[in-house]
């Protein structure tokens, strides 16, 4: 059955315990991973991932939190020795950001580097960001300072649904992106307008939504279960999301 790993769970400062919010879905065969603000490769090493199983990387946002690793990644997937190309998807900015951070080193000694393959996302709504024989991952603009999507990933496997809000405040796009989906993983850093959203927005996005669990990521300093109780009597299935948890879909 496929898997949602939380790679990361925390906001850009966070508890101890807790890296930048990066996520990661695998049927075994097939991974994609979501996101590398942080060291992701040793993230989904500590989640029992098999490198040589990465299909792709999505980098949702420009934002360093979110693509900041992106040439730890390059490098570790090359030692480990990979030398097939990677697929990278994201919006335009996203893109561009991370070819920035990459250009800063030089890698021409990298002998079999493997080749970068970008496909841009266009930032519209029900946007296709990847289609293969295992997932089927589609996008929307959130709202955040700078373009952003959340995505829509579903399982061939299983006929399974995550949802990501990635970072926004509450947006009827989420609610579209989580349309009865299975898990439903949306951002809980605490309400700014145009930035964030509050673990009880996250609860409401949910409901409407109908899901059928939420789990908060990206998550502030010091927030625990005793301050869910306002979120929970919104949607009951309501879980801080946890640092290298497991989730079947």
């Amino acid at each position: 059955m496929p898997q949602l790993h939380l790679l990361g769970t925390g906001a850009s400062i966070s508890d101890p315990h807790r890296t930048t919010t990066m996520l990661a879905v695998t049927d075994g065969p097939s991974t994609v991973v979501i996101d590398c603000g942080g060291d992701v490769v040793q993230r989904l090493l500590a989640a029992g991932i098999a490198l040589d199983t990465i299909e792709a990387l999505i980098i949702t946002h420009e934002h360093p939190d979110h693509v900041g690793g992106f040439p730890l990644f390059m490098e570790k997937i090359w030692l480990a020795p990979r030398r097939r190309p990677i697929p990278i998807y994201g919006i335009h900015a996203a893109l561009d950001q991370a070819r920035r951070t990459f250009a800063t080193f030089d890698t021409s000694t990298w002998e079999g580097l493997p080749e970068r393959i970008w496909h841009e996302v266009p930032h519209t709504p029900g946007a296709l960001v990847l289609e293969d024989v295992h997932w089927r991952i589609t996008a929307a603009p959130v709202v955040h300072p700078v373009p952003n999507i959340g995505l829509r990933i579903e399982s061939k496997t299983s006929g399974g649904v995550v949802a990501y809000s990635c970072d926004t405040e509450p947006t009827p796009s989420v609610v579209e992106l989580g349309r009865e989906a299975d898990l439903l993983v949306h951002e809980a850093n605490g309400y700014v307008a145009g930035v964030h959203s509050s673990p009880e927005q996250a609860a409401r996005v949910a409901r409407e939504a109908h899901a059928r669990r939420l789990l908060l990521v990206h998550l502030p300093p010091g927030l625990t279960e005793a301050d869910l109780a306002e979120a929970r009597a919104h949607f009951a299935a309501t879980e801080l999301g946890e640092e290298l948890g497991t989730y079947a879909f």
